[in-house]
């Protein structure tokens, strides 16, 4: 059998309005304000969420609250999965589970209590000896554990997302009222300040999932007026997909997209592990910078050709496992020069976007790709960063530009063993 306790009268389950301290036991008002206090200001600017979920847990049991488990579940807008669960114990620390896209997280939450208090409004406290192990996938393992009470209280977020947390005591008489009473006191100042966290967290991951690390940084910073422009010296990387039009031209828009995001899977990863940032998709193709370090002018050329040796052959590699539908083959351009992004746009629609010579130059060496036949190809100013004897393929006239450009193969297309 299931227990529900209503909320004490008055005491909404998700919002408040005060009245949460008539319930408070004589004596531990004043610690439980503490602990709002607490949430509020040093738990708000705690690096990150599982040392705030540790310190509260800590500091209910300092007033009397026996809690031996807490755990949070937090929807989330993020490109990888659709929420993130973590979990104290008191002999165990915390530890992080991330909750993927898809039918099985979502079936999970529907056998959950999460899903029961979401739809109730209420609290859910069961009383674990009376509880059947069929009631809630979690019941067993909580049994298990040795824990005898378990407490589950929604968090409704003002942007409408539905959140929650747990608390799990192993004391034998469970949680008395009063402990509950102080739960529901501190609940509304723990739902603002986990809001406020998890908005800022997905503010932060959306604007760098879609304009880039150092752009993200900047907007964040208040560099949202039109005109801005900051300037970066780095090796430059252009690539895009061979015949990209020709190949997607039967393609339903999913299965486009579905081409396109195997073809990026191929040229990012090696980008991001030598150092490099993704600014713009462009369509079938990529712009990337890698920043000059210090005084190691020649390490962002180094990387910038690493990455592209290991995004051709992670290219070889896909089409060799039928990855793709058809061979796909990729054009890699290489400069080096000054990058330059900034707001763009008119009016309050503005766009991050990356402009420039050395931006534009590189882009016509990509366009050399297919003339040429070669599928990386480097400017005479990377070159110059670089050790080695590369390939000389000549100068070249590039639209829009007076000067010809000497333009360069490596003499090792794909990355060299080590020995």
């Amino acid at each position: 059998m299931l227990e529900r306790r209503p909320p004490p009268p008055g005491s909404p389950t998700a919002f408040a309005d005060g009245s949460e301290a008539d319930d408070v036991p004589f004596g531990a008002l004043q610690p439980s304000v503490g602990i709002r206090d607490w949430l509020l200001g040093e738990g708000a600017r705690m690096p990150n969420a599982e040392e705030m979920l540790t310190g509260l847990a800590e500091r209910l049991i300092a007033v009397g609250v026996p809690v031996d488990r807490a755990s949070t579940a937090i929807d989330t807008l993020h490109s990888e999965y659709a929420g993130v669960g973590r979990i104290w114990t008191r002999d165990g620390g915390t530890t992080v589970r991330l909750f993927p896209h898809g039918a099985r997280s979502t079936d999970a939450y529907l056998n959950s209590p999460f899903h029961t208090v979401h739809a109730t409004g209420d609290w859910l406290i069961l009383d674990l000896s009376k509880t059947p192990d069929d009631a809630y996938a979690i019941v067993p393992d909580l049994k298990a554990g040795g824990y005898t009470h378990y407490v589950v209280a929604p968090l409704f977020f003002t942007n409408g997302t539905q959140n929650g947390i747990t608390f799990a005591t192993r004391a034998p008489d469970g949680f008395r009222d009063d402990d509950i009473a102080i739960l529901r006191f501190v609940m509304p100042a723990l739902a603002a300040v986990m809001e406020m966290r998890v908005l800022n967290k997905q503010l932060d991951h959306v604007l760098r999932l879609y304009v880039g690390d150092e752009p993200h940084r900047a907007i964040l910073a208040g560099d949202i007026r039109r005109g801005q422009v900051t300037r970066i010296r780095s090796a430059i990387l252009f690539a895009d997909m061979r015949d990209y039009t020709r190949t997607s031209a039967d393609m339903t828009p999913e299965e486009a997209v579905g081409l396109l995001n195997v073809f990026f899977d191929c040229l990012v990863p090696p980008i991001e592990r030598e150092g490099g940032e993704v600014l713009k998709y462009l369509g079938d193709g990529l712009l990337a910078i890698f920043r000059e370090s210090g005084d190691d002018l020649g390490g962002a050329a180094k990387g910038a050709l690493t990455a592209a040796q290991h995004a051709l052959a992670a290219l070889d590699e896909a089409n060799a496992l039928h990855q793709f539908p058809v061979p796909v083959a990729a054009g890699i351009a290489l400069h080096h020069g000054e990058a330059a992004y900034g707001n763009v746009g008119s009016g309050s629609r503005l766009d991050f976007t990356v402009i420039g010579r050395d931006v534009n130059l590189a882009s016509r060496i990509a366009q050399l790709n297919r003339t040429l036949g070669e599928p990386l190809l480097m400017s005479k100013p990377f070159v110059d960063f670089l050790w080695g004897d590369p390939i000389p393929l000549g100068e070249h006239r590039l639209n829009g530009f007076d000067e010809p450009m000497a333009v360069f193969r490596p003499k090792f297309l794909r990355p060299r063993k080590s020995s």
